[in-house]
Protein backbone atom coordinates (compact mmCIF):
# COMPACT_ATOMS: atom_id res chain seq x y z
CA UNK A 1 0.00 0.00 0.00
CA UNK A 2 1.46 3.35 -1.03
CA UNK A 3 1.33 6.78 0.56
CA UNK A 4 -0.32 9.83 -1.00
CA UNK A 5 1.26 13.26 -0.57
CA UNK A 6 -0.65 15.98 -2.36
CA UNK A 7 -1.21 14.63 -5.85
CA UNK A 8 1.84 12.33 -5.72
CA UNK A 9 1.95 8.65 -4.85
CA UNK A 10 5.06 8.01 -2.73
CA UNK A 11 6.59 4.53 -2.93
CA UNK A 12 10.34 5.21 -2.71
CA UNK A 13 12.50 7.13 -0.25
CA UNK A 14 14.14 8.97 -3.18
CA UNK A 15 10.84 10.79 -3.75
CA UNK A 16 11.29 12.74 -0.51
CA UNK A 17 13.33 15.96 -0.45
CA UNK A 18 16.91 15.52 0.75
CA UNK A 19 17.17 15.68 4.53
CA UNK A 20 13.62 14.50 5.23
CA UNK A 21 13.58 12.94 8.72
CA UNK A 22 10.00 11.64 8.65
CA UNK A 23 6.38 12.49 8.04
CA UNK A 24 3.06 13.01 9.79
CA UNK A 25 0.29 10.87 8.36
CA UNK A 26 -3.42 10.18 8.50
CA UNK A 27 -4.77 6.71 7.81
CA UNK A 28 -8.51 6.58 7.10
CA UNK A 29 -10.64 3.43 7.09
CA UNK A 30 -12.65 3.83 3.89
CA UNK A 31 -15.43 1.54 5.19
CA UNK A 32 -16.12 3.38 8.47
CA UNK A 33 -14.25 6.70 7.97
CA UNK A 34 -12.49 6.20 11.30
CA UNK A 35 -9.02 7.74 11.18
CA UNK A 36 -5.69 7.77 12.95
CA UNK A 37 -3.00 10.47 12.90
CA UNK A 38 0.60 9.55 13.62
CA UNK A 39 4.22 10.04 12.63
CA UNK A 40 6.86 7.87 11.01
CA UNK A 41 10.63 8.23 10.73
CA UNK A 42 12.18 7.29 7.40
CA UNK A 43 15.37 5.92 8.94
CA UNK A 44 15.77 3.62 11.94
CA UNK A 45 18.76 3.66 14.28
CA UNK A 46 20.45 0.26 14.70
CA UNK A 47 22.97 -0.26 17.50
CA UNK A 48 25.48 -3.07 16.93
CA UNK A 49 28.08 -4.53 19.30
CA UNK A 50 31.59 -3.06 19.10
CA UNK A 51 34.13 -4.52 16.71
CA UNK A 52 36.75 -6.82 18.18
CA UNK A 53 39.18 -4.82 20.32
CA UNK A 54 36.91 -1.76 20.38
CA UNK A 55 34.73 -0.48 23.26
CA UNK A 56 32.23 1.78 21.51
CA UNK A 57 29.03 0.30 20.15
CA UNK A 58 28.48 0.86 16.44
CA UNK A 59 25.52 2.96 15.38
CA UNK A 60 24.10 2.53 11.90
CA UNK A 61 21.00 3.81 10.19
CA UNK A 62 18.80 1.77 7.90
CA UNK A 63 15.60 2.59 6.08
CA UNK A 64 12.58 1.95 8.29
CA UNK A 65 9.64 -0.07 6.99
CA UNK A 66 7.70 3.11 6.25
CA UNK A 67 6.35 1.93 2.87
CA UNK A 68 4.27 -0.89 4.39
CA UNK A 69 3.74 0.81 7.76
CA UNK A 70 0.18 1.02 9.01
CA UNK A 71 0.38 2.60 12.46
CA UNK A 72 1.36 1.46 15.92
CA UNK A 73 -2.34 1.28 16.80
CA UNK A 74 -3.46 -2.38 16.81
CA UNK A 75 -6.97 -1.64 15.52
CA UNK A 76 -5.60 0.39 12.60
CA UNK A 77 -3.20 -2.44 11.73
CA UNK A 78 -6.23 -4.68 11.10
CA UNK A 79 -7.85 -2.31 8.59
CA UNK A 80 -7.67 -3.46 4.97
CA UNK A 81 -9.53 -0.80 2.97
CA UNK A 82 -7.52 2.32 3.84
CA UNK A 83 -6.26 5.59 2.48
CA UNK A 84 -2.77 6.55 3.67
CA UNK A 85 -2.03 10.28 3.38
CA UNK A 86 1.15 12.16 4.28
CA UNK A 87 0.01 15.42 5.87
CA UNK A 88 3.44 17.04 6.14
CA UNK A 89 7.15 16.30 6.09
CA UNK A 90 9.62 17.00 8.88
CA UNK A 91 13.37 17.51 8.76
CA UNK A 92 14.23 16.80 12.41
CA UNK A 93 12.97 14.81 15.38
CA UNK A 94 11.65 17.92 17.10
CA UNK A 95 9.94 19.04 13.89
CA UNK A 96 8.27 15.64 13.56
CA UNK A 97 6.94 15.82 17.12
CA UNK A 98 5.76 19.40 16.64
CA UNK A 99 3.92 18.75 13.37
CA UNK A 100 2.26 15.60 14.72
CA UNK A 101 1.06 17.51 17.78
CA UNK A 102 -0.16 20.38 15.60
CA UNK A 103 -2.06 17.98 13.32
CA UNK A 104 -3.70 16.22 16.28
CA UNK A 105 -4.92 19.51 17.76
CA UNK A 106 -5.86 21.24 14.50
CA UNK A 107 -7.76 18.26 13.14
CA UNK A 108 -9.58 17.74 16.45
CA UNK A 109 -8.36 14.18 17.00
CA UNK A 110 -9.42 14.11 20.65
CA UNK A 111 -12.80 15.68 20.01
CA UNK A 112 -13.83 13.57 17.02
CA UNK A 113 -15.39 10.18 17.79
CA UNK A 114 -14.11 8.88 14.43
CA UNK A 115 -10.51 9.38 15.59
CA UNK A 116 -8.69 6.44 17.15
CA UNK A 117 -6.07 8.72 18.74
CA UNK A 118 -6.50 8.41 22.50
CA UNK A 119 -4.06 11.06 23.70
CA UNK A 120 -1.62 13.74 22.63
CA UNK A 121 1.91 13.58 24.05
CA UNK A 122 0.67 11.48 26.97
CA UNK A 123 -0.79 14.66 28.52
CA UNK A 124 -4.13 15.27 26.86
CA UNK A 125 -6.52 12.32 26.95
CA UNK A 126 -9.60 11.90 24.76
CA UNK A 127 -12.10 11.17 27.56
CA UNK A 128 -10.96 14.13 29.67
CA UNK A 129 -10.92 16.50 26.68
CA UNK A 130 -14.38 15.42 25.56
CA UNK A 131 -15.72 16.07 29.09
CA UNK A 132 -14.01 19.46 29.12
CA UNK A 133 -15.41 20.34 25.68
CA UNK A 134 -18.95 19.46 26.81
CA UNK A 135 -18.61 21.68 29.89
CA UNK A 136 -17.17 24.45 27.70
CA UNK A 137 -20.03 24.23 25.17
CA UNK A 138 -22.62 24.42 27.93
CA UNK A 139 -20.90 27.40 29.54
CA UNK A 140 -20.56 29.45 26.34
CA UNK A 141 -23.90 28.69 24.68
CA UNK A 142 -25.10 32.24 25.30
CA UNK A 143 -21.85 33.62 23.81
CA UNK A 144 -20.71 33.76 20.20
CA UNK A 145 -20.39 30.25 18.68
CA UNK A 146 -16.86 29.00 17.95
CA UNK A 147 -17.01 27.08 14.63
CA UNK A 148 -15.07 29.87 12.91
CA UNK A 149 -11.95 29.14 14.97
CA UNK A 150 -12.21 25.42 14.23
CA UNK A 151 -12.56 26.04 10.48
CA UNK A 152 -9.64 28.49 10.52
CA UNK A 153 -7.40 26.00 12.32
CA UNK A 154 -8.21 23.25 9.79
CA UNK A 155 -7.68 25.63 6.86
CA UNK A 156 -4.32 26.86 8.19
CA UNK A 157 -3.05 23.33 8.69
CA UNK A 158 -3.90 22.29 5.15
CA UNK A 159 -2.18 25.40 3.74
CA UNK A 160 1.08 24.57 5.51
CA UNK A 161 4.04 24.28 3.14
CA UNK A 162 5.80 20.90 3.23
CA UNK A 163 8.85 21.70 1.13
Amino acid sequence: MSWNHGKKVITDIKQFPEGTYGFVYMITNLDTYDFYIGRKQLMAKVTRPPLKGQKKKRVEFKQSKWVDYQSSNKEVQEWSNVEKVILTLAFSKIGLTYFETKALFCLGALEDNKSLNGNINGKYYKDKIQTEMQLFKEAVKPLVPNPVLEDECRRNFHQMSCT
